[in-house]
């Protein structure tokens, strides 16, 4: 059973969505605004501004934030025309709610319309990764990434599918990438349009300590030995192995380090 999905621009369980400035000042209606006549001293209204006019897309992500998901897929549904980004973002409000098969055929859609839309190859490509169909899933993250290379999210989960398979240098190699690209993209939750795939309870303990590995690599010790403390409590027990790998030797000497290494093993 997945625990969590992320999405980098939508993720699967916490869902993020951007809401334009516009959508949001909507909800509040400009107040009357008085200004002092120069000549006279009497008080003039200023011009009213115009009403923002929410379109369909922007309906649906104001739904998608509100995690109202069905609502969502209707309104981007009926509103696609034909369009990949709607259809698109169809899919992603399926994939909340776990209908996986339907947000596969409007991730299929989508790239009917736009042969070229990395976004939902990218998706699509999480599918097979919930499905533990993983080198399905590593061949449309490479097909995403030969259409957008710099797309850190898409190495981000191409990391991940190799790390399911156990393709530890492939994985540290993607995982380098990603964070070269966005240095940020692994604390981020989400970024429109591109799913972050989940990982399962199981993967949480390992996947930290190969994230506290990259970030210590990157000379971010900070983040490496934050990554470290949430590989321990998610019940990573290979203990021995932290304090042996060389990534961590600038680490070693720290009273953190230390005391992380000191705590009581969790117990699951």
């Amino acid at each position: 059973m997945v625990s969590s999905l992320w999405l980098v621009a939508i993720s699967i369980g916490t869902a993020q969505v951007f809401i334009p400035a516009a959508a949001a000042q909507q909800s509040t209606p400009p107040s009357s605004v008085f200004l002092n006549a120069s000549d006279t001293g009497l008080t003039s209204p200023a011009p009213k501004k115009s009403a923002v006019v929410l379109t369909p897309e922007m309906r649906g992500d104001i739904f998608m934030a509100e995690k109202r998901f069905q609502e969502a897929a209707e309104m981007y549904r009926e509103n696609s025309k034909g369009s990949a980004v709607m259809l698109n973002k169809t899919g992603i409000a399926y994939h909340q709610m776990l209908q996986l098969n339907l947000a596969e055929r409007y991730y299929r859609q989508a790239l009917r319309t736009d042969p070229k839309y990395s976004e939902a190859v990218n998706n699509l490509g999480t599918i097979y990764y919930a499905k533990k169909s993983y080198r399905r899933a590593i061949n449309e993250y490479k097909k995403a990434l030969r259409m957008s290379p710099e797309a850190a999210s898409v190495w981000s989960n191409l990391a991940m599918a190799y790390f399911s398979r156990n393709d530890e240098v492939h994985a540290q190699e993607a995982f380098r990438t990603a964070l070269r690209l966005d240095p940020e993209v692994f604390e981020t939750r989400s970024t429109q349009g591109v799913l972050l795939q989940e990982r399962s309870v199981a993967e949480r303990g390992k996947f930290h300590y190969y994230l506290a590995h990259t970030y210590a690599q990157a000379g971010r010790i900070d983040l490496a030995l934050q990554n470290i403390r949430k590989a321990l409590e998610e019940g990573y027990k290979e203990r021995k192995k932290i304090q042996e790998d060389p990534a961590f030797a600038s680490l070693r000497e720290l009273p953190e380090f230390k005391e992380l290494m000191a705590s009581e093993p969790r117990v699951l």
